[in-house]
């Protein structure tokens, strides 16, 4: 019906449509949060959540709160403890405007503020790096900031690693001595050192870092930059990093080469750890260079006099010398001389007649006079003979050397063998004689021309005694 219309004083309802909505009279039970009705009004605000990670900027810097902004409709708040742990140095340079990192502790205190640690961003922001450094396998360069009774302390950012005793270098583990930490690892604080993250567990709070890894890593790099630059006979200064019992690992500008046990001594000796100790300084020779297996070959030894060489400086060939036999062989028979020295009696130099056996002539534990015959540095040799030790070939020889004596001309300038007369036999060849081929010969005998021939010369038993022999100056 129409309302123009209808009777007077009748009221009209109006007509509402089927379909039509009946708007409430009451506001809904539903409740709005900020968030939401930020979001109508086309505030899109970013709300932090508990343990986030924020890039912020520095709003207010007060004694006992710096406030931050992280985007929120209010700044967050870093106070009381969370202020505290901040290092009044790293504190002290903060500034309005600065940029930093924070962790948000809660989204919102008492007060309505966000809550935020700095140090906690800076120890989550450490973790994250410590867990791609143990991925990557990187080595990360620190010093040395403490230690205990197992091993050293080493910071990596905020957070404190630790480098256990099997972990140290071996040569920085080799100058830990004494008793108590202090003796033992106390120097080492403020060494720079090179580590490997080999161990990371966040909850808890646990980072393993390893020296030795890191090194290692390290002097392959070295190596090969060691292995274009190095040649055989360079000589160079290094320190032992380990002892095997094969041989010995020195370092040597980064890189491990190896002195094998035969390069270590002159003398025989059964380990290295007779001669050398970890974290020793040497001086060696580069004895050879493998680019494709990367070896370096070093000796000591080779730097060195042989002190064989000055053990046989008195021996002359043509000399007698008193031995005593050692053992007996197929070949010959072994005569030691001193202590250090000893000497060969080839088979054939045992008698003039056929020997098969040497103990046909002499027996372990005799001692007899012989004759040098030949002395060999580079082989280490000593050549003697029991049959020569009467020859005639050596009459005039003989009676020279014991002149010699008799008048005190015996000296380094003046060797005897100057003047020797050229023996006239010569052994005869046997093809496994190691040393039948030693008796001396004319060429090998300096000054053989000057000498009168050893038919000339006087029988041994005709020789003048000593004690008649005039003066040399008569």
């Amino acid at each position: 019906m129409d309302q123009n219309n209808a009777p007077q004083g009748q009221e009209v309802t109006p007509e509402v449509p089927q379909n039509a909505e009946i708007p409430s009279e009451t506001p809904t039970q539903e409740t709005f949060s900020m968030e939401s009705l930020l979001e109508e009004q086309g505030l899109n605000l970013d709300f932090p959540t508990p343990g986030e990670i924020r890039e912020g900027i520095i709003a207010t810097i007060r004694e006992n709160e710096i406030l931050v902004s992280v985007g929120t409709k209010s700044e967050g708040v870093i106070s009381g403890r969370e202020l505290e742990q901040i290092p009044d140095q790293e504190r002290a340079t903060f500034h309005v405007g600065q940029e930093i990192v924070v962790y948000v502790v809660a989204s919102e205190d008492a007060n309505g503020n966000v809550v935020l640690s700095y140090t906690r961003a800076r120890e989550e922001r450490d973790w994250e790096k410590v867990e791609k450094l143990k991925a990557s396998e990187e080595i990360y360069h620190s010093k040395v900031v403490g230690y205990n009774k197992g091993g050293l302390i080493v910071p990596v950012g905020g957070l404190r690693g630790f480098v256990p005793a099997s972990q140290v270098s071996l040569v920085r583990r080799s100058g830990a001595t004494g008793e108590t930490p202090e003796q033992r690892w106390g120097k080492m604080v403020g060494e720079s050192v090179d580590i490997r993250v080999i161990e990371v567990d966040r909850e808890r709070r646990r980072l393993i870092l390893s020296e030795r890894q890191a090194l290692q890593e390290t002097r392959e790099t070295l190596k090969e930059r060691l292995l274009d630059q190095l040649a055989e006979g360079d000589i160079r200064t290094g320190r032992v990093t380990s002892l095997a019992e094969f041989g010995a690992f020195v370092n040597i500008d980064g890189a491990d080469g190896l002195v094998h046990l035969s390069e270590i001594s002159w003398d025989r000796i059964q380990h290295p750890n007779e001669v050398l100790s970890v974290g020793q300084e040497v001086k060696v020779k580069v004895i050879s260079v493998d680019q494709e297996r990367k070896r370096i070959g070093l000796s000591i030894r080779q730097l060195l006099r042989d002190p064989w060489l000055t053990r046989v400086e008195h021996l002359k060939e043509g000399m007698l010398i008193e031995g005593k036999i050692t053992h007996l062989t197929k070949f010959g028979a072994f005569a030691k001389l001193d202590e250090e020295l000893e000497g060969l009696i080839h088979i054939s130099e045992l008698s003039e007649q056929r020997v098969t056996h040497p103990k046909e002539v002499v027996h372990e534990g005799d001692v007899v006079t012989l004759r040098v015959i030949k002395v060999d540095p580079e082989r280490r040799r000593i050549g003697l003979s029991l049959r020569k030790v009467d020859s005639a070939a050596y009459a005039d020889f003989d009676w020279k050397m014991a002149l010699a004596e008799e008048v005190g001309k015996v000296g380094e300038e003046e060797a005897p063998e100057a003047t020797v007369s050229e023996p006239t036999e010569e052994p005869p060849a046997v093809e496994d004689a190691p040393l039948a081929d030693e008796a001396p010969l004319a060429e090998d005998t300096p000054l053989a021309e000057e000498t009168p021939p050893a038919e000339d010369a006087p029988p041994a038993d005709d020789a003048p005694p000593v004690e008649d022999t005039p003066p040399a100056e008569e």
